[in-house]
């Protein structure tokens, strides 16, 4: 009796803690909601979302985010174009490839990565990158999209790496065996078997890091030029979604228009994370293995 009743309040306990983490969440949504709709009292939805003007303090104002919405987008594009082969190629040398010993210290090293404080890249970006590019392809300002790709780049590799290594490492060893055993060379077995089983988990950490560079707000913050413009090119300089919250919400007067359309970029910031989260649990889903090479 006294083991069921110890049972019962673990059970309840971490029932408390869930419900917790669920309700603080629909708060923080129905806060952003809140403050956020009042804003389309004084524009409509689709001059918010597909304007190509960002000017909240003009006379009258301007509140069209989509050269913030494209700026997001296209910072999280370019970092995936260098991250993601970055990672997932790590990753598999790290599972299958490097020695127990070279693992033991490559594998914690790509990890710490993942610890840095996002305004320590941000002043890489801003010291080092920026007056590289800048005197490299003789540009007006290092400060830009493709730097902001640069460091969110470097800030989702870890992510990435880690879930993706974890992924390869859980591939059960007969299927390994079965492929060696069949006649495949190492590079075959690892693309066309251990890769294939373990592509869940690596969409997984592909697309939960690419979610962390689209929320990111220090680091385009500080590098990626702060300029609320549709860009022509990788050198332009652009003002991402969570720039212009944390850029601006500090100077934007309580409950005025601006104030509202800052929470209102949050709540399509949050439906941009949502989006990204439910793709890796649908991709997650969709090609989880089974039997054997169950992950």
């Amino acid at each position: 009796m006294k083991r069921q009743n110890k049972e019962g309040l673990i059970r309840n306990f971490f029932f408390i803690i869930a419900f917790m983490s669920i309700a603080v969440l629909l708060l923080i949504l129905f806060f952003l909601v809140k403050a956020g709709v009042p804003i389309f009292e004084k524009v409509s939805i689709g001059e918010f979302i597909f304007g190509t003007y960002w000017y909240p303090t003009a006379s009258p104002p301007d509140f069209g985010i989509l050269p913030l919405i494209l700026a997001s987008v296209f910072v999280t594009l370019c970092s995936a174009v260098l991250a993601v082969p970055l990672g997932v190629m790590t990753a598999i040398y790290l599972a299958e490839i490097a020695s127990p010993r070279l693992k033991e210290i490559a594998k914690p090293a790509v990890e710490l990565l993942a610890s840095l404080p996002s305004v320590v890249i941000g002043f890489f970006g801003m010291v080092v990158v920026a007056p590289f590019l800048q005197e490299t392809f003789d540009l007006a300002t290092g400060l830009n999209l493709f730097n902001a790709s640069l460091m969110l780049a470097f800030m989702s590799v870890p992510t990435i790496c880690t879930i993706s290594e974890d992924a390869i490492s859980s591939v059960p060893r007969e299927l390994k065996e079965a492929s060696l055993a069949l006649g495949a060379n190492r590079i075959e077995s690892i693309f066309r078997v251990i890769v294939p089983a373990s592509i869940s988990g690596i969409s997984t950490g592909v697309i939960l890091g690419m979610a962390r560079a689209i929320g990111e707000t220090m680091v385009v913050l500080m590098v990626a030029g702060g300029a609320a413009m549709i860009p022509g090119s990788l050198f332009d300089p652009v003002r991402p979604m969570p720039a212009s919250i944390a850029a601006e919400m500090a100077e934007a007067p309580f409950q005025s228009a601006h104030y509202h359309a800052l929470f209102a970029i949050g709540m399509i910031l949050f439906v941009f994370n949502l989006l990204f989260n439910s793709i890796a649990d649908y991709i997650s889903h969709k090609h989880r293995q089974v039997g054997a090479a169950t992950l």
